[in-house]
């Protein structure tokens, strides 16, 4: 059953975002999307979101924070810097944007704030992840704290996706009814390359892995 209310889904037109955004409009009877720029070397995957957001019938914003540029260097952002394939041992890697989901999440709420909008909704996971601090459930947890203080408010931020791997972002993806959208039209490269991607890239090592062995598995129950 639908909650009569109206979320905020950040979105950023990857699989994550867009399964969060189809997984808000069967929980919620309105939906909105935001999305950022934030400096990112790939605009492209600002421009799939507005796209699929038209399709599913979505207002659809975009907010632009690219000082977050100016203060970090990370090769999502520095066209020079390249691009940590791996995981490096006792740091993280440099595909990670200290405060982005605090500031992405922060703005969202000032916007549900003026809006009246209290649900947030956010991708992030903590089952399947490339070591970030700000997807964890307890940094969200903090967070909604803080924004409620801040702001005197009610919000709840909602992560669907925070204890499911990537096999299991597809599963849902494929209860949401939008499997093949989220495999054709989303873009979670980090070399700008929509659907499959590059392939070698750590998002879509990630990608590829969970939808593999999604698909094995989901043969198996066929047969």
């Amino acid at each position: 059953m639908k909650q009569k209310e109206t979320a905020l889904v950040c979105f950023s037109g990857g699989q994550d975002s867009t399964t969060c955004l189809f997984w808000a409009l069967a929980h919620f009877e309105s939906v909105q999307a935001i999305s950022f720029v934030y400096g990112q070397k790939h605009s492209l995957e600002v421009e799939m979101a507005r796209k699929i957001a038209k399709k599913a019938g979505v207002p659809f914003e975009v907010l632009d924070v690219s000082l977050m540029a100016q203060l970090t260097d990370n090769s999502l952002t520095n066209p020079e810097l390249k691009m940590d394939e791996e995981k490096p041992e006792n740091t993280y890697p440099n595909t990670f944007v200290p405060g982005r989901n605090m500031v992405f999440l922060t703005f969202a709420a000032i916007v549900g704030f003026q809006r009246g909008i209290r649900h947030l909704v956010t991708g992030v996971s903590q089952a399947d992840f490339s070591g970030y601090p700000d997807c964890r459930d307890t940094f969200i947890r903090s967070l909604n704290v803080s924004l409620n203080l801040a702001m005197d408010a009610q919000f709840e931020i909602h992560t669907p996706l925070m204890w499911r791997d990537k096999e299991a972002v597809w599963a849902l993806s494929d209860e949401l009814g939008v499997f093949d959208l989220v495999r054709q039209e989303t873009l979670t490269c980090y070399n700008g390359i929509p659907g499959d991607g590059c392939g070698h890239c750590p998002a879509c090592k990630l990608r590829r892995n969970g939808l593999e062995k999604y698909l094995s598995h989901r043969h198996k129950k066929t047969e």
